[in-house]
């Protein structure tokens, strides 16, 4: 069959292009916006990348079109496959009838954590030898690819986004996938430009709850009065808490302020287990992500210390706290953080596991929710664990983000030119501080830009990768 993927390198059209091709399809695809990692790993599975939206990407033979959920009417490309005829669906529908059939799907909700937690639930079965496959949103560094197929009858990871469909599907992403588990990590109020309200969010939840079997499983967060609203519309399946409350199956006990090691203990009728991590990850959100992934990997057949064992190998998917470089003693931090309730688990963590040196954050707000400022009366305690934010304000955010950074004094600024921010950043960072940039797109490559400059300022230490 031969492929066209509109929208291909998002995070999850792009895997999805890769799973097309691990099935031999060909496929090619096209998008305004091409960077890595995605495009770097697309090329390298051998699919023809096209720049630019224009009616000819869809000449030549083609079988079917795979339209992102970023695309709407309008588009060129969009137009000139309605008038051609082309047979299309959407992504998720094309996940659910070519690679789901006959899996053990494992869908891993929420609003936030959900790359790192399917990242962690993969790479604990495959520590197992399960030869999971999976979709994620990102690309799991233990594996080097943000898709494969895994073995034929193995358990599917599957990143589930509660995003629209399609253009042409309004609904969730994750109504199409029908698990087995869902995992639901947490839930509250993001993409206000598809949502009017969280109520509207917790419906789409419950759509997810409903095609869950009653021999399966549903795994969900303590602590998170939203998905309480989801169950209490009904559930049908049997319900596993994990958390820190004293009532749940699965609990987490911090034995670090940074969550670099944390004690799990389980607790399910006759069963009663426990065991400790140690590892490289800073955090309790990062934590209970992995509480989410060992109890699900339990319920794969997994044993909780062969799965405790495996966390100290994992390593962080690109871009979620992802050191990409060091000059004189200053790191550079990559991390998808959009939303405010992320940022501040994300600086919360960096701030525990920096005892020396300075936490510098540097924000582009440009998901769509941030665009529309929904949530901007957040942000200003969200980054109360840095030192110094600098904020970035992008072409297309309609709202002035002057009231936010004088709200924070000395402690923040605001920036409308990359190049001014690269310059601000280097000229106050010394060596021991933390430089975590943190959006959910290119940001320019302002990380390469901020090591180039470090460098420059500091011609006789060089850049070291980690």
């Amino acid at each position: 069959m031969r492929l066209h993927v509109i929208g291909i390198c998002g995070t999850f059209m792009g895997s999805l292009a890769l799973l097309a091709r691990e099935l031999g399809h060909e496929v090619s695809g096209s998008d305004a916006n091409v960077y890595p990692p995605m495009s770097t790993q697309l090329a390298e599975a051998g699919i023809t990348l096209m720049e630019g939206y224009r009616a000819d990407n869809l000449q030549g033979p083609l079988d079917l079109v795979v339209v992102g959920n970023a695309l709407s009417r309008g588009n060129p490309e969009v137009e000139a496959l309605l008038d051609s005829g082309l047979r299309y669906t959407s992504g998720a529908q094309w996940l659910a009838e070519y690679v789901l059939p006959g899996r053990r799907v494992i869908a891993v909700a929420g609003t936030h954590g959900k790359t790192t937690t399917a990242s962690l639930l993969a790479w604990l079965l495959e520590s197992a030898g399960l030869e999971p496959g999976f979709l994620i949103g990102g690309v799991p560094r233990n594996f080097g690819v943000s898709a494969r197929l895994g073995g034929a009858a193995a358990p599917f990871v599957v990143e589930a986004d509660e995003y629209d469909t399609a253009f042409f599907d309004k609904r969730s992403k994750f109504v199409h996938y029908r698990p087995t588990i869902a995992v639901m990590n947490n839930l509250e109020f993001d993409h206000a430009d598809i949502f009017p309200d969280l109520a509207a969010i917790e419906r789409q939840f419950h759509h997810l709850v409903r095609t869950v079997p009653g021999q399966g499983h549903l795994l969900v967060a303590d602590q998170q009065p939203a998905l309480d609203r989801v169950l209490a519309m009904g559930s049908w399946s049997p319900v596993t808490r994990f958390g820190s409350e004293a009532g749940s199956q699965w609990q987490l006990r911090l034995e670090h302020a940074d969550a670099s090691r944390f004690q799990v203990l389980y607790s399910g009728g006759q069963e009663e287990e426990d065991g400790v991590v140690e590892w490289s990850l800073t955090g309790e959100h990062n934590a209970r992500n992995a509480l989410a992934a060992l109890a699900a990997a339990r319920l794969c057949g997994v044993s909780l210390p062969r799965a405790c064992a495996a966390l100290a190998r994992f390593q962080t998917p690109r871009r979620r706290q992802e050191v990409r470089g060091e000059v004189n003693g200053i790191q550079v931090i990559d991390d998808f953080a959009h939303h405010p309730t992320a940022i501040a688990a994300t600086l919360q963590g960096l701030r525990a596991a920096t005892p020396r040196g300075r936490l510098l954050a540097v924000i582009e707000p440009r998901s769509n929710t941030m665009r529309l400022g929904a949530l901007r009366e957040r942000l200003k305690d969200s980054v109360a664990d840095a030192d110094h934010s600098f904020w970035f304000q992008p072409a297309g955010v309609e709202w002035s983000m002057d009231s936010l950074v004088e709200a924070q004094g000395s402690r923040a600024s605001l920036y409308r030119d990359i190049d001014a921010l690269v310059q601000a950043v280097v000229t106050q960072a010394s060596p021991l501080d933390r430089i975590v940039v943190m959006s959910n797109g290119g940001f320019d490559g302002v990380h390469e830009r901020l090591l180039a400059a470090l460098a420059v300022a500091n011609p006789d230490t060089g850049v070291s990768d980690e």
